[in-house]
């Protein structure tokens, strides 16, 4: 017999929502290049530029300043650089501020060097601590350039929202760039640009119901730009050259519609889901930690600690169970090791911690089958412990 799958890692990514599918196959058959300006290319761009409305409607932006990238990976690449235009000047940025939680394509502070980036940390709630950035931009010697700071809106293990628009009070206040990564927040939260006061936000299409490979930068005016990242034939005004992936960016384009259309309803829906799992988890294991459950989260993640269970371990006997779920980040090339974001948090990283994350098409059948699996996964970690 078959084991039956159980989908619950949205935060890895979403499966390939039905209008991103449909848009896709419609965009497979054009067969312009969108930089060509005969009527075949001229359909192509208008499709782009169809996409790129649709992305920057996610995220309150002008299409004009949005960018497509291969993801949200090369869209951090892009934006974390020392080397910066204002028309013709040259603007030098010379110190990376990065909260302790941000996604290791951030955290790796892209193209400056490992003496030019700085830690922000995090409370044991898992907030990035405003007193902490305003110490470090205090201290920030502006002759040398300006001060970049980087925190990501929600973050990918945890689901905690983090207080971005009061970060950007203080860096715009030093003078300094706001970078915000947005891949987990974006159709699961209203985000808007400018509300967040972000010069730069980063997504990425996979995790609204697109397709894997594509990514965006946007930007809140096109007054200072980062340098190339990849220069060529001059693609996205210059600022990304090689030729779009055009099916790719389009179904990014028909996500981004269909999760900005669905947000009431899915937060709605997927936060009484998680009350559900939540509660049912708890009842059979009350030593159980759910981290950040106090603090603002996004209504699909349940980030969580179970005494005596290791990360490896547990993700391997959920797996064994039917249940596809996270130990975290997924983008560590299949490994499962100790998370950074619970280091940062205060919490031992040994203890381990396992993400469940929900989405638009997960039911309550999916949630019971979770339970299930983690009722006997649990009671063998007690019988365990008690035959130690």
């Amino acid at each position: 017999m078959v084991l039956k799958r159980t989908y619950m890692d949205w935060n890895a990514t979403a499966p390939l929502s039905e209008p991103a599918r449909l848009a896709m196959l419609d965009a497979l058959r054009l067969p312009g290049n969108a930089s060509s300006v005969h009527s075949e290319g001229r359909a192509a761009r208008a499709a782009v530029e169809k996409a790129r409305r649709h992305v920057a409607a996610l995220v309150g932006a002008e299409p004009a300043h949005v960018f497509f990238t291969s993801g949200a990976t090369e869209a951090a690449n892009h934006v974390l650089t020392p080397d910066y235009r204002m028309g013709r000047s040259r603007l030098t940025v010379s110190h990376l501020y990065v909260s302790a939680i941000e996604h290791p394509s951030v955290r790796e502070g892209g193209r400056f060097n490992k003496e030019q980036v700085s830690e922000i940390p995090v409370g044991r709630s898992g907030i990035v601590d405003l007193a902490a950035l305003e110490t470090a931009l205090a201290a920030h010697d502006r002759a040398a350039g300006l001060p970049m700071v980087a925190v990501m809106l929600v973050n990918n293990e945890t689901g905690i929202v983090q207080p971005v628009a009061e970060a950007a009070r203080l860096v715009h206040q030093a003078g300094g760039l706001m970078v915000v990564d947005a891949v987990q927040a974006a159709g699961r939260i209203g985000v808007d640009i400018a509300e967040l006061d972000a010069d730069f936000v980063i997504l990425s299409s996979h995790k609204v119901g697109g397709p894997k490979g594509v990514g965006a930068l946007v930007l809140r005016g096109e007054a200072l730009m980062p340098a190339p990242l990849i220069r060529g034939g001059g693609q996205e005004k210059g600022h990304r050259s090689g030729t779009e992936n055009f099916h790719a960016v389009v179904g990014f384009g028909a996500a981004s519609e269909a999760a900005l259309g669905q947000l009431a309803e899915r937060n709605a829906d997927i936060s009484a889901l998680r009350e559900e799992l939540e509660r049912g988890m708890r009842n059979v294991a009350p030593d159980l930690v759910i981290h950040g459950q106090d603090v603002a989260r996004v209504s699909n993640t349940c980030f969580f600690t179970l005494p005596g269970l290791k990360s490896e371990t547990g993700q391997i006997a959920f797996d064994l169970e039917g249940i596809a779920l996270s130990a975290g980040s997924a983008c560590s090339s299949g490994k499962v090791g100790q998370s950074h974001v619970l280091t940062a948090m205060g919490f031992d990283p040994d203890l381990g911690a396992l993400r469940i994350s929900l989405g638009l098409t997960t039911t309550m059948d999916d949630v019971n089958a979770t339970l299930a699996a983690f009722a006997k996964i649990s009671g063998r970690r007690r019988s365990a412990g008690e035959a130690a």
